[in-house]
């Protein structure tokens, strides 16, 4: 189902949620909306599912306006954070229970209702828990459980609101890559919900990165993280050291500002920002070229595939962190308080306005 969102504006009393949105969702693709808390995702959403009407613009589900129709018209199945599983019902009863109460007409016989119950267990790796109740599922469990109740109508859209929210960082990262393989199985369109960047970038196919209403970026994992639009994409998708600064006689005058001033070379032009990735800084022991500057190792954290290392900026209360392999990181064979040379390897840099 491909879904076409045109000019969507929403507010709720004079707070305005949505600021004329426009969004295409291939059919079979799988969307991330990614933002921080407030910034519209979830209300768009809830206005695809029909829970929610647009002040103005409109929904179109695969060719067919729905701006007014109802949930219940729109062939889409709903996923929430906190599961709302049934607690008195088996898990077996929870899946089947959007098929048992479908209309007369419309709803299966009991034994298919079984044999698609059985299936959909199967899918989602719960096939054993059919006669469990909820409170004797982790969250992850009860989470496919949700998801599977959902898949039972057969949706044509899925729409997952923070789906993984509740659980643990270590189950979180185990269901989005599981929910990655069954919507390659089952190539439904999903519109993910989430604020947090690691989970859009694995899962979606595509990112949308939303602020205060707005639609800031769309593309690729690779194309919102590798090129990132303005200052709040780049912020926003990972850790970043900024650098602030104006050219003055040629040379870079430090400014006050949010992150780290130091004196880079004239290539920052003025009332430009330039942001620098940690695992795009480089250290030396010693000056190799003039685009570096002098900084004090403040704190070292060697837990985790990856070393990371905080600094302190020379003639400066400003802190940066870059980040190294093991490997470099023992080459250096760094230590608490030495002098060590900074070198941006990839920069980027943005206009910010004139004040």
């Amino acid at each position: 189902m491909s879904i076409q969102v045109d000019h969507v504006t929403k507010k709720f009393g004079t707070f305005t949620v949505l600021n004329d949105v426009n969004l295409h969702v291939q059919s079979g693709e799988l969307i991330a909306l990614l933002g921080p808390s407030g910034c519209g995702k979830t209300t768009l959403l809830r206005i695809l599912a029909g829970l929610e009407r647009p002040d103005q613009g409109r929904i179109v589900l695969h060719g067919r306006e729905v701006t007014d129709h109802r949930i219940t018209e729109r062939q889409v199945g709903f996923v929430f954070q906190h599961y709302a599983l049934f607690r008195h019902m088996t898990v077996a009863d929870n899946v089947a229970f959007g098929l048992t109460v479908k209309p007369r007409a419309q709803r299966p016989s009991a034994a298919r209702i079984q044999e698609k119950v059985r299936e959909l267990l199967t899918l989602v790796q719960l096939q054993a828990m059919a006669d469990r109740y909820p409170n004797q599922l982790s969250g992850g469990q009860r989470q496919r459980v949700a998801l599977a109740r959902t898949l039972a109508v057969e949706p044509k859209l899925l729409l997952l609101d923070e789906p993984f929210g509740a659980l643990d960082a270590k189950v979180r990262k185990e269901l989005r890559r599981w929910l990655r393989r069954l919507h390659d199985e089952l190539h439904i369109t999903g519109i993910l919900v989430t604020h947090d960047q690691e989970e859009a970038l694995e899962v979606a196919d595509r990112v949308v990165v939303m602020h205060q209403g707005n639609i800031e970026q769309i593309g690729t994992p690779d194309e919102v993280y590798e090129k990132p639009a303005n200052p709040f994409v780049y912020r926003f998708l990972g850790d970043v050291n900024m650098f602030h600064g104006r050219v003055f006689e040629e040379q870079t005058v430090p400014e006050g500002f949010e992150g780290t001033s130091v004196e880079l070379t004239s290539t920052v032009a003025e009332h430009e920002v330039t942001f620098v990735r940690p695992h795009d800084l480089e250290l030396n022991r010693s000056r190799t070229n003039d685009d570096q500057f002098e900084a004090t190792v403040r704190y070292v954290l060697t837990a985790g595939s990856r070393v990371r290392v905080e600094l302190k900026v020379q003639d400066s209360e400003e802190t940066i962190e870059v980040e190294l392999t093991k490997e470099r990181y023992r080459e250096l064979d760094l230590r608490e308080g030495e002098i060590v040379f900074v070198h941006p390897r990839h920069r980027q840099v943005f206009k910010v306005p004139q004040t």
